[in-house]
């Protein structure tokens, strides 16, 4: 375990090493849960990923496990917490890059539910630490104070899943990501899964294959 900035965070080292550098890829989990949720996910990913499951900065304000901003509504965090934890990824990623040796210049991030929400919010408001974001099971959030550049985030590469019976964030707000994407005429993919508010093995495969493509470009 290791932290920087606050955030702790848990690593897989890259099984397969390239002369240029590795893949950063940093996995945020979701609410209520901590960096160990999304790290099992790793053995499913490609080897040439340097992986770094992140835990979220605050507990979670109605159980165990940690959140990354609070909720009010779904839809809408919180306007003081959720600019911080969006600021500490960042953080995170300069850290990163600064003290390990043999990450590559790219790199990518995986969240699930809250988790997706801040992805976006990091690749939307810094494109240029970003080049690729799985958004799974998520939202964009909209407001005043995002700091959203998308003309400049027309540079990263987005794969958004949500699920069709989804009770916890309805399909309608991955949707309204499709519809924001098309909008602002965004380099993306867009699935919808008949499940519910979960990664499945066909989500997987499909954004493992997605992320796999941009490795080896």
């Amino acid at each position: 375990m290791e932290s920087t900035q606050q955030l702790l965070y848990k690593e897989r080292e890259p099984r397969v090493k390239i002369d240029s550098g590795n893949p950063l890829l940093i996995l945020l989990h979701g609410r209520g849960t901590d960096e160990n949720d999304l790290l099992g996910l790793a053995s499913y990913l490609d080897e040439r990923l340097h992986i770094v499951s992140a835990r979220a900065p605050f507990q979670f304000q109605w159980g165990p496990g940690y959140a990354w901003y609070d909720i009010e509504e779904v839809g809408k965090p919180d306007v003081e917490k959720f600019p911080r934890s969006r600021d500490l990824i960042v953080n995170l990623i300069d850290s990163l890059r600064q003290k390990k040796a043999g990450i590559g210049k790219r790199t990518f991030l995986l969240g699930f539910s809250m988790g997706a929400v801040m992805a976006y919010a990091v690749a939307l408001s810094h494109p240029e630490k970003v080049n690729g974001v799985i958004a799974h099971s998520g939202y964009i959030a909209e407001g005043d104070n995002t700091g959203y550049r998308w003309e400049e985030a027309k540079s990263v590469e987005f794969f958004i899943a949500h699920g069709k019976a989804d009770p916890v964030i309805p399909v309608q707000f991955g949707q309204r990501a499709d519809e924001l994407m098309k909008q602002h005429a965004m380099n993306y993919t867009y699935k919808e899964y008949p499940f519910a508010h979960q990664i499945s093995e066909e989500s997987l495969h499909a954004f493992s294959g997605w992320l796999k493509q941009r490795i080896e470009l």
